[in-house]
């Protein structure tokens, strides 16, 4: 089983930036592919970025492309998500999540997280 916990959420006005980590519970998680998704209030879960076990492979959304960028430390057992120049429509819930290849789709995730509120105002 795998825990994982999203941090570094916030509020932050438009044009700005945050950092989201998300630690996992186990010292493998270098055997996992992990994602970032978010979900807007009234909004379905969507796909973000995802970044493949050895950080060798990423992809994203076309609406986060040259704005966010993924990367991993697997020896901290931790992936973040750097958030650059903002848009009030990034605001949602993010949630980290564990599988087993990099793909957009949810139900290729096995492992998530609770999520962390990014909030951008303009």
């Amino acid at each position: 089983q795998v825990q994982l916990v999203e941090s570094g959420g916030g509020l932050v006005q438009a044009g700005g930036s945050l950092r989201l980590s998300c630690a996992a519970s186990v010292r493998t998680l270098g055997t996992y592919a992990m994602g970032w998704f978010r979900q807007a209030p009234g909004k379905e879960r969507e796909f973000v970025s995802a970044i493949g076990r050895s950080g060798g492979r990423t992809d994203w959304a076309d609406s986060v492309k040259g704005r966010f960028t993924i990367s991993r430390d697997n020896a901290k057992n931790t992936v973040y998500l750097q958030m650059n120049s903002l848009k009030p429509e990034d605001t949602a819930v993010y949630y980290c999540a564990a599988g087993m290849v990099v793909v957009a789709h949810q139900a290729a995730y096995n492992y998530w997280g609770q999520g962390t509120q990014v909030t951008v105002s303009s």
